[in-house]
């Protein structure tokens, strides 16, 4: 069966929107040992604490809910941002598979404050969602995602509501589909990133 790789929803579609790049996790925690190469991304509505999207991007809040399919009315937005987050729903739409084309250990906080420009949520994101804290490892997952032909709707099995990173889906699904960036965009992409890795600084086309 293909594998899942589970991240909050807003993430997912902001990766699979081409608006974010990257994902973290932490160094010692269950999803330190990556075993796929390529994996679907699963979105799941549930998380520990709120403001974790930056105030700009709160109007895209409302495109993270279609990522879930929901049998009465479907949540506000702001509802995304409580802490606890929303409860997961039955089913949700699989629309995006990524490629881990990058794994960078970062320990130093500037450098996540100089990643801001590839991700959408408030750059003390790693510290409420993660517990990180500097002297920890940090590992930070580039990604080259593609959206595939139509999206496709699954069951929330019940081992996907507990399991913390990956989820096996019940139904065959090719690595196909279109690339969300343009190749030479998302290789002077994955250069800055790894400037900013390396120095801790923003280069001048990011400032």
């Amino acid at each position: 069966m293909p594998i899942a790789f589970k991240e909050w929803a807003v993430t997912v579609r902001a990766l699979s929107e081409g608006e974010q790049l990257l994902t973290v996790v932490a160094g010692d925690g269950p999803s330190a040992e990556l075993e796929h190469e390529a994996f679907f991304l699963y979105p799941t509505f549930e998380h520990e604490n709120n403001d974790l999207v930056r105030e700009a991007h709160h109007p895209e809040l409302g495109r993270a809910l279609e990522e879930g399919v929901w049998p009465d009315e479907e949540p506000a937005p702001r509802d995304l941002l409580r802490d606890g987050g929303i409860a997961q729903p039955d089913r949700v739409r699989i629309r995006a598979w990524a490629e881990l084309a990058g794994r960078v250990t970062i320990s130093n906080p500037k450098v996540v404050d100089g990643l801001s420009p590839f991700y959408v949520w408030t750059t003390d994101y790693a510290v409420k969602r993660l517990g990180w804290r500097p002297g920890r490892p940090l590992d930070l997952l580039l990604l080259r995602v593609h959206r595939i032909p139509r999206p496709v709707t699954v069951r929330v099995r019940e081992e996907a509501r507990t399991d913390p990173v990956w989820v096996e889906i019940e139904r065959e699904l090719p690595f196909e589909g279109t690339p969300v960036m343009a190749d030479d965009e998302f290789d002077r992409a994955v250069t800055e990133i790894r400037t900013v890795c390396l120095t801790g600084e923003r280069t001048p086309a990011l400032a």
